[in-house]
């Protein structure tokens, strides 16, 4: 059974850090597209970045470009967000997904199969 289970999430201030942790478990990982979403009250889910689990590429939305690094620990199969100069924008729940097609880092929510929980982000003004 896979399993993604977020964490790291909280309230920081406009201009700080958060760094979010997906710990993975469940099955292997080899060929899997590891990505972050993010949907704020009222408003769609959005991709956020992306990381292919083996080769270690990665995308991003323009949006969080130069602010947020995504990165993966194989050996701790986790996957982990560093978000630096958080805007009040940032602000929602965070979701930690897989998807079978690692080769394509997919942006679209549909291309994943598995989801966590998600994780509240808040980032006051």
């Amino acid at each position: 059974q896979v399993q993604l289970v977020e964490s790291g999430g909280g309230l920081v201030q406009s201009g700080g850090s958060l760094r979010l942790f997906c710990a993975a478990s469940g099955r292997t990982f080899s060929t899997y597209a590891m990505g972050w979403f993010r949907q704020a009250p009222g408003k769609e889910r959005e991709f956020v970045a992306a990381i292919r689990w083996t080769a270690g590429n990665t995308k991003y939305a323009e949006s969080v470009k130069g602010r947020f690094t995504i990165s993966r620990d194989i050996p701790k199969s986790t996957v982990y967000l560093q978000m630096n100069s958080l805007k009040p924008d940032d602000t929602a729940v965070y979701y930690c997904a897989a998807s079978p097609l690692g080769g394509l880092l997919p942006a679209l929510g549909t291309l994943y199969d598995y989801w966590g929980q998600g994780t509240q982000v808040t980032v006051s003004s």
